[in-house]
């Protein structure tokens, strides 16, 4: 409600005061006011922008030059990616809203410690969506399914659930159906990198890698994510001394999702095949298959899988105490 009534006030300052340019509303001194200027104009009294303008008396259009309907209504959809939604059973489940868009997925030849199965290629996603803003925790799995499968439940409630298979997800999602009518849903692994790059195009969302193993500690994954090279915990003795961590402890991305490398490995919803050479499409995966993928990485796996590109694949059934999942679901639903 505090985005809606922001963007409402926005439009008003920006279609009913006075400009200090020599052409109203001309945001990028190119002698034009076009749409870019419109969105920028909103943006920046939004605070979405790091520009520098006096936003106070620089940002408005007057007489013939106002923002239309058009413009409007495009700017508002952009402000409102940053919307939120939350879970109706009081489970503690925030859902960010991701904007359609097109990028390029999987990762460039160059790139240290990339795989052959990460083959670079154009993607558009023509449909917005919302993905969790972490993985699932313990608690909110033993809420929904009345028990708790995980190795780690020493780690605490807010850490993510494991030792769970994509067959278990899907019975997960049932569940929270039946007790609140959505249809959630895994994200598909074109969705699931979509999310987690956020607009960049380098390993980590946080830069790029510069160590693919567990030690020296690569800092930009650091900043991120628990991985081999970070995860030490004092609540087991298995493991190497390595596990889980609660979630939200580290950098988010520009979308404001946590955890997207490191963790836990997260299922998507695909099927494990080779990636198209050419661009495509709203891509669900091949139709059938062996092995379900999965994506992100986790607490007990080196730096170069933890790359937004990097894929796993395991099948269906298959548990470990290092694959978990977070939900997505589409807008209306």
């Amino acid at each position: 409600m505090a985005r809606k009534l922001l963007v409402m006030f926005v439009l008003i300052a920006v279609t009913c005061s006075g400009s200090a340019w020599a052409i109203p509303g001309d945001v990028n001194d190119d002698d034009a006011v076009t749409l870019s200027d419109a969105i920028t104009a909103l943006q920046m009294v939004a605070g979405m922008t790091d520009l520098t303008v006096n936003t106070a008396d620089d940002v408005y259009v007057t007489g013939e030059k106002v923002i239309g309907l058009p413009e409007a209504i495009y700017a508002l959809r952009e402000v409102s990616t940053t919307d939120t939604i939350t879970d109706n059973s009081g489970l503690g489940m925030t859902f960010v809203r991701i904007p359609a868009g097109t990028f390029m997925m999987g990762s460039p030849t160059d790139e240290p410690g990339r795989d052959n199965n990460e083959t670079l290629h154009q993607v558009t996603l023509t449909q917005d969506f919302y993905m969790m803003t972490t993985e699932v925790t313990q608690a909110q799995w033993q809420a929904v399914m009345g028990s708790n499968p995980s190795d780690f439940t020493a780690c605490g409630s807010d850490c993510p659930v494991e030792t769970v298979s994509w067959n278990d997800a899907q019975d997960f999602i049932a569940a929270l159906k039946s007790m609140e009518g959505r249809t959630y849903r895994l994200p598909t692994e074109a969705e699931w990198e979509y999310a987690a790059r956020a607009g960049t195009t380098t390993a980590f969302y946080s830069g790029e890698i510069t160590h693919t193993g567990s030690s020296p500690v690569d800092p930009n994954l650091d900043a991120i994510g628990w991985y081999s090279g970070n995860s030490d915990v004092s609540y087991t003795p298995n493991w190497s001394g390595l596990g889980t961590h609660p979630m939200a402890q580290k950098q988010l991305n520009a979308w404001g999702l946590y955890d997207m490398s490191g963790n836990v490995w997260e299922w998507v919803q695909d099927w494990y095949g080779g990636y198209p050479d050419g661009a495509v499409t709203d891509p669900a995966g091949p139709e059938t298959g062996s092995y379900r993928v999965l994506r992100g990485g986790s607490w007990d796996r080196d730096a170069r899988r933890c790359r937004s590109a990097s894929r796993g694949y395991v099948a269906p059934s298959g548990r470990g105490h290092y694959f978990g999942f977070r939900l997505a679901l589409s807008p209306g639903q």
